[in-house]
Formats: structure tokens, C-alpha cells, sequence
């Protein structure tokens, strides 16, 4: 991926929801939720503190995280779709 986020940024690749139910019935993408859970595909340094300091991120590439419904950005980089949110979006990582 040729993007870096700046500051407490981060990239997120949404995870891809199943197309079928338990009893077989195939979910139309028109129907189905947002997925909350995403990969982080790349991190910014970090934001500032009050004293200039940067605070680096709690998150790191590779992490399986879980995110509010309707947070970050979307936008589609290299051909994939990604969100870009802050780190404060980010509710924890799984795993």
C-alpha cells in the first residue's frame, strides 16, 4: 500500500461478512450490516500531547480490531475498500 496516515490516524481493512445465514439463506449486499471488525493495514506516528511529545498509537499493523458502526472514512486505496479513522474510533483490539 503506498499511503501512510498522518498523526493518529489509522487504515482499516473491514473484514468481510458472511453471504449466507445459518439456514442457507443468501444475504443481498443491499441487506446486509457494515462490518465492525477490521485489520489494520497501516498506523500513523501518533498525535501530540500539550507538550509537543508524540504519543505513539496503541495499535499496530496486523491488529484485528473492533470499531463503532458508522466511524471512519471510506475510500478505496490500490483497489481495495479501507477506512481511515482515528485511533480514537477504535473501541479495542481482538484477540
Amino acid at each position: 500500500m503506498k499511503f501512510r496516515p498522518l498523526h493518529d490516524r489509522v487504515v482499516v481493512e473491514p473484514l468481510v461478512s458472511d453471504t449466507k445465514t445459518a439456514g442457507g439463506i443468501i444475504i443481498p449486499d443491499t441487506a446486509k450490516e457494515k462490518p465492525m471488525q477490521g485489520k489494520v493495514v497501516a498506523v500513523g506516528a501518533g498525535a501530540r500531547d500539550e507538550s509537543g511529545k508524540v504519543v505513539s498509537l496503541d495499535v499496530k499493523k496486523g491488529d484485528t480490531v473492533l470499531y463503532g458502526k458508522w466511524s471512519g472514512t471510506e475510500v478505496k486505496i490500490d483497489g481495495k475498500d479501507v477506512l481511515i479513522m482515528k485511533e480514537s474510533d477504535i473501541m479495542g483490539v481482538v484477540g
